[in-house]
């Protein structure tokens, strides 16, 4: 059966013919940044014959009114030059002809009833019913720090009715593993930063490994990929130079299970890996990293056909700068968008601008071919009185449109064509996480399997979709904090930021640096590295004294707070320095947690 026969009904060429006036976009469809794609479809016989050109998420679409077909139904929509939430996936920019006999043929041709204005207008119709979009694809990540959570064979069911088909774990549990045996879900195992050293140092750990959590499931448990290590760069464990020796040995491995084609090697970094990510173009990775991990590891990634897996949290930089950052930016919706001044990009949400930093630093190192899996991201639907942002509806609003743009083949400005995956983080609320309240509050589901929040995880799910943003200012808080006995265990890398067992520390600026230095690490920790400024600015309580150094110290250890004190969090190019006694700046007090 034809595709698009089912938008050959006469109802809805009665509403066409109806409709056919209000339809006019004067557009040049070479004039389109987008992706162009061809049109497939003829009927016999005389009719008006309409060529089209098809294209995903326009830049810019014309603001003027045209309609389109969804739900098999015909719409009218008058367009601003931005790209509305609720614009249809995917368009087609239909030209009318004149009337000729057409037979079928292989270059086929849409055609329409006979309107008597429609040798002369253009209009735009939605693909979406009748035709895949070639998107990128979401799974999740399943976390298991909590006591309450349902069975492996619960958890499983409960993907599957969603329709998540991708699922990235944090060990390779065999009750998970076997649950997922016979399934179409793709899975994504770890191998924890605990184990890097032993991997690293030997081959023959790495086979066991390998043997034991891998080739003893798959192909029944679909392994696509191995994560070696998460965050590696900020482990207090310091295990940064084991991870790639222990990457190319889990490689090996595979090879000797002739699994290396099947499932790819990588390990999530955090965006702290970056020395600068503001603006998106000027994306770096920090320069220690460069030669002694990044080089090699990306070669490898290269080499063996893989992919830089990437965890991208933009709660985190709006939480600490919600008097900059807008917050429909941050979650997607329509806004008047950031112009990067390196490259003249405009940017309509934060998400975008983080992944494009990471492509800006892999072009800098020359390795544009390597591509991206963004391996976690998420917001949580509920925080302490101090984390701003934190609530169900910024939640649902996040990670729904995250999906609904992931899934209809959105791209980046820098890179239009990728077609990302993105795992949502969590699951679940995790009880047994340590840390502020959003560490237990980042689930999509409750351990009873009630959703959090309603949103989509599918394409057909998207068909009934709506981000419906309040009238009023949503609280910071959906509810009350509810106590808990955290974990007082150092972070192991399950995911998320956690904060620090350890006694207390600070990070201060170092007086001796270069004072350029010392501003390009202030303008990063104070932006895209999401660190608490407010009270450094003019008239707060942390303005006096006035001084670089003073203000360098505050937002470099605002910035180490959040990320937990983990190790290489308080380097800054060597501009900084973790210290055990209170800084003292003016009557100042740097704060010990967040």
């Amino acid at each position: 059966m034809d595709p698009f026969s089912h938008l050959s009904t006469p109802s809805l060429f009665s509403q066409l013919a109806m409709h056919i006036g209000i339809g006019v976009a004067k557009h040049d469809v070479g004039a389109v940044q987008a992706r162009l794609l061809p049109l497939s479809f003829i009927v016999g016989g005389s009719h008006p014959v309409l060529s089209a050109s098809c294209y995903s998420k326009p830049h810019n679409p014309p603001p003027s009114p045209f309609i389109y077909i969804n739900n098999n139904t015909l719409h009218s929509l008058y367009t601003t030059p931005l790209y509305p939430p609720t614009f249809p996936t995917k368009l087609c920019l239909v030209f009318t002809t004149k009337t000729e006999h057409v037979a079928p043929h292989s270059s086929r041709h849409f055609l329409l009833p006979h309107s008597p204005h429609s040798h002369r207008q253009a209009f735009f119709f939605s693909l979406a019913e009748a035709e895949q979009v070639n998107g990128g694809s979401i799974g999740v990540n399943y976390g298991r720090i909590a006591n309450n959570l349902p069975s492996a064979v619960k958890v499983v069911q409960l993907l599957k009715s969603n329709g998540l088909n991708r699922v990235k774990v944090y060990d390779t549990d065999p009750a998970v593993l076997h649950a997922l045996s016979g399934t179409d879900i793709k899975v994504t195992v770890d191998l924890p930063n605990q184990q890097l050293f032993a991997a690293a140092r030997s081959l023959s750990f790495a086979v066991a490994w390998v043997n034991r959590n891998v080739a003893a499931y798959h192909p029944h448990t679909q392994i696509e990929a191995i994560a070696v290590g998460n965050e590696v760069f900020a482990d207090p464990g310091n295990t940064t130079k084991f991870l790639v020796p222990a990457m190319k040995n889990i490689h090996q491995a595979l090879i000797r299970f002739n699994l290396h084609n099947q499932i790819k090697v990588s390990s999530p970094i955090a965006l702290a890996a970056l020395g600068n990510s503001y603006p998106s173009s000027a994306g770096s990775f920090r320069p220690e990293l460069i030669e002694p991990v990044f080089e090699p590891m990306l070669r490898f990634l290269r080499e063996t056909g893989s992919y830089l897996m990437v965890n991208v949290y933009p709660f985190f930089a709006y939480e600490s700068n919600a008097d900059v950052i807008s917050l429909d930016y941050a979650l997607f919706r329509q806004n008047a968008g950031v112009v990067d001044p390196g490259n003249g990009l405009r940017y309509f949400n934060l998400f975008d601008a983080q992944i494009d930093a990471v492509f800006a630093a892999l072009s800098a190192l020359k390795y544009n071919d390597v591509e991206i899996v963004v391996t976690e991201t998420g917001w949580p639907s509920k925080g302490d009185n101090n984390e701003v942002g934190a609530s169900v509806e910024n939640a649902a609003a996040y990670n729904g449109n995250l999906v609904r743009k992931i899934l209809t083949g959105g791209g980046t400005p820098l890179r239009p064509k990728a077609d990302l995956t993105v795992y949502l983080f969590a699951l679940f609320n995790e009880n047994q996480k340590f840390g502020p309240t959003s560490e237990r509050n980042f689930g999509l589901f409750y351990p009873d399997e009630r959703k959090v929040y309603d949103i989509p995880f599918t394409t057909e799910g998207l068909k009934d979709y709506h981000d419906r943003p309040s009238t009023s200012p949503s609280p910071s808080t959906a509810a009350p904090a509810t106590p808990v006995n955290p974990v007082t265990a150092p972070s192991t890398g399950n995911g998320g930021v956690s904060k620090s067992s350890a006694a207390n520390t600070w990070c201060v600026a170092n007086p001796d640096a270069q004072k350029e230095k010392l501003q390009v690490a202030l303008d990063f920790a104070c932006g895209e590295g999401g660190a608490d400024c407010r009270p450094i600015q003019p008239g707060a309580t942390c303005y006096d004294p006035n001084t670089l150094v003073a203000h360098a110290s505050f937002a470099f250890n605002s910035y180490y707070q959040k990320k937990a004190r983990a190790g290489g969090s308080c380097y800054f190019g060597g501009s900084a320095y973790v210290v055990t006694q209170e800084p003292k700046y003016g009557n100042c007090e740097f704060p010990t947690g967040y």
